[in-house]
């Protein structure tokens, strides 16, 4: 009781501070607009009063937590999930592009870091690739990778899907690398006076050492994955999604909504963080690990 009570009260008194800090920031944000209103309708309200209109707008700069806070409410508890306006919907299409592109990615640091272990020649040219790969700005690959797959005739999920690859497969090599190469010299020398071959000491020894480097890894690639899905909504003019959701807040100034659908991604990736720690303890306690 006394360790989950050490973990939940630094939490909760971060999220404390942040949230009055968000309320003074929206009162900061919202007052220009609220004076011109005052002005307009020759109104002079107290100053409580004044500070109630600027947290209650209905399309206000910066949204105060407890707008945001209804608005999520409304659109994930009280809509239809096929509805247009449930975030839960909109979080179901932007996560199937997420999974999929996550899979891909996953995949691929795997066989990157498999062949950057083994092969000198990959680990010497393709290492500095990858790590270039990565200065590039998501909002410029998105649209061309968008662009050139639909003109070949992809279009929906599989171009998403693949944007979130390019995000999630590089912590995943780069992890995974450092897991296959993290057993001590001492090891390895044991495995080779044991006889063993390459692909024994790669299953046996590597492979086992890995496992922990890639699940920490694993949980940056699922948050960077989301991250590649809603960027991967916005040039693709989607209907639905985390992406489409706040491309319609931002044509109509429909703040709320905005930052609705953030905390909805937040929600989602907060989500798939914690499912991916939860397998990584499973898969190391399946293979002998100490538990937690």
């Amino acid at each position: 009781m006394d360790r989950v009570r050490d973990k939940i009260i630094p939490v909760l008194t971060i999220l404390a501070a942040l949230v009055a800090v968000w309320y003074v920031a929206a009162v900061f944000m919202n007052t220009p607009f609220q004076r011109d209103l005052d002005r307009r309708a020759g109104e002079t309200p107290t100053t409580m009063e004044f500070i109630g209109k600027t947290l209650s707008q209905p399309k206000p700069t910066l949204p105060a937590p407890h707008q945001v806070a209804q608005n999520f409410f409304e659109n994930t508890f009280l809509r239809k999930v096929t509805s247009n306006r449930s975030l839960v919907y909109h979080a179901w299409v932007t996560l199937s592009s997420t999974l999929l592109g996550f899979a891909f990615g996953t995949a691929l640091g795997i066989l990157i870091a498999v062949g950057i272990v083994h092969v000198l020649a990959l680990d010497r040219s393709l290492m500095p690739w990858i790590i270039a790969s990565q200065t590039i700005p998501i909002l410029a690959v998105a649209p061309m990778i968008i662009v050139v797959l639909a003109a070949i005739g992809i279009t929906g999920l599989i171009p998403k899907a693949l944007i979130s690859t390019y995000l999630s497969f590089f912590p995943v090599a780069v992890g995974m690398v450092k897991g296959l190469r993290s057993p001590e010299v001492m090891h390895l020398d044991l495995m080779h006076t044991y006889n063993a071959s390459a692909s024994q000491t790669f299953w046996k020894l590597r492979v086992p050492a890995s496992v922990p480097f890639l699940f920490a890894s694993m949980k940056v690639a699922v948050a960077a994955s989301l991250v590649g899905a809603i960027v991967g909504e916005l040039p693709t003019g989607a209907v639905a999604g985390i992406g489409a959701k706040l491309l319609a807040g931002a044509y109509y100034s429909q703040t709320i909504d905005i930052w609705s659908a953030l905390v909805a991604g937040s929600v989602v990736a907060a989500m798939l963080v914690v499912l991916v720690g939860m397998v990584g303890k499973l898969v190391e306690r399946s293979m002998g690990g100490r538990p937690a």
